[in-house]
């Protein structure tokens, strides 16, 4: 019987960051309805229902601000899967596809800290499913 893997530290700051976003979703009332929905063309990090929209939600986190960060890190290409994605997820969800789709980006800062920051992106990119 093999090991379990152990998890990186990247891995680590991703789940963490992941878990203060959905956190902080709920405390602005979304209702969080999928976490880590895996599709054969990308993955949809958090799904939750804001009223008749449904947010697809990238969440980011980045120990520094080069290179643009986290924000920018979400390339044309990632959108680009990140929507396929999410076209899938409509295709196997009926009782979702009658909401209207927002795109949001999460951007935690510091997640491993006692006071991170969210930065809350709302409709940070569109696309035609």
């Amino acid at each position: 019987m093999s090991e379990p893997r152990q998890r990186t530290d990247r891995q680590i700051v991703g789940q963490c960051a992941e878990e203060i976003a959905v956190r902080f979703l709920r405390e602005q009332g979304l209702e969080v309805l999928l976490r880590n929905y895996r599709a054969r063309l990308g993955e949809l990090d958090v799904v939750a229902r804001e009223r008749e929209t449904l947010a697809i939600v990238e969440v980011r986190s980045r120990a520094s601000d080069l290179y643009g960060g986290a924000a920018a890190s979400v390339t044309w290409a990632k959108q680009r899967r990140i929507a396929r994605a999410a076209a899938r997820l409509l295709g196997q969800r009926t009782d979702l596809s009658s909401l209207k789709v927002r795109f949001d980006v999460m951007v935690v800062h510091a997640p491993l800290t006692a006071r991170p920051r969210v930065e809350w992106l709302r409709h940070a990119f569109t696309s035609r499913l």
